[in-house]
């Protein structure tokens, strides 16, 4: 997640257009989820926090969530979570969400979660050991931590406008791969596997590549960043999940070759995320 989706979020509301780079994003993001959730047959699953992702919030799990899979969520804004729980029942799906301001506190009882999930969004949490005491107390087959590839050329944009004094809240020094392996290992959790996730033919932005396109130009042709154009086309995966575009992810699917054929070394500097999978 980039630091401008702090302010925009509302933006991908009421029309859900995310742009073809979160589109892809979306599909190579459900491959891993899928692949977890049929090995280890989750009953239920939980990500916190779910404000983490540059497109329309809350919506990570749905793809678990048609397989029968209960989802739980929590916010620490109550507007977001009300548009979340406008999104699922959208896609007529059940879900339960929950705000939760600074979440060193997880109401679930121990080990009654099988699935953790959080993607790119530790650094809204207020004390990282906190936080992952409780994650690791309460989910009891599988947690999986997705960070922003900090090695990545696009990752100094997604800190685009961050100061401590401007984002109090907000703490980059939590997105640290080495320290969250380190905090769940003190929590007896191991590592089992990880590695570089969302590898597209273009840097990561920490936006769609219409509006980060229309921006550069703008301004080195005016020297002020143009306004946003209407929409014309929106492109999301809402209607994927609705069933109306049943084709949307063998069209994300073509530009996956990329990312299968790229060697690693090249990762490290291209992929948007990095993903670490941990067990008990």
């Amino acid at each position: 997640m980039a630091i401008p989706i702090i302010n925009s979020w509302q933006d991908y509301y009421p029309v859900a257009h995310e742009g073809l780079g979160s589109s892809y994003e979306r599909i190579i993001l459900n491959r891993l989820l899928l692949l977890l959730h049929k090995a280890g047959k989750f009953d239920n699953a939980l990500e916190a926090p779910c404000f983490g992702f540059t497109g329309i919030s809350g919506i990570n799990l749905v793809a678990l969530a048609q397989k029968s899979c209960q989802v739980l969520l929590e916010d620490h804004d109550p507007q977001r979570a009300a548009l979340i729980r406008k999104s699922w029942q959208q896609l007529d799906l059940p879900l339960q969400i929950r705000v939760n301001p600074g979440y060193t506190r997880l109401d679930y009882a121990d080990k009654s979660v099988d699935f953790g999930f959080n993607f790119s969004a530790l650094w809204f949490v207020q004390n990282l050991p906190e936080f992952i005491a409780e994650f690791c107390r309460v989910i009891k087959k599988n947690i999986l931590i997705c960070v922003p590839n900090r090695d990545g050329i696009g990752f100094k944009g997604q800190l685009k406008g961050y100061s401590p004094e401007k984002y109090p809240d907000l703490h980059p020094q939590h997105i640290d791969p080495k320290s969250i392996v380190w905090l769940m290992q003190k929590e007896g959790w191991k590592l089992v596997k990880q590695g570089y996730i969302d590898c597209p033919p273009w840097p990561d932005i920490g936006m769609s590549k219409e509006d980060f396109f229309a921006e550069k130009l703008g301004r080195a042709r005016s020297g002020s960043v143009p306004q946003p154009k209407e929409i014309e086309s929106p492109l999301s995966i809402m209607p994927y999940y609705q069933g109306k575009d049943p084709e949307f992810e063998r069209r994300m699917l073509r530009l996956y070759p990329f990312e299968l054929l790229a060697p690693r070394f090249f990762k490290r500097m291209w992929a948007h995320h990095y993903y670490l999978l941990f067990q008990p």
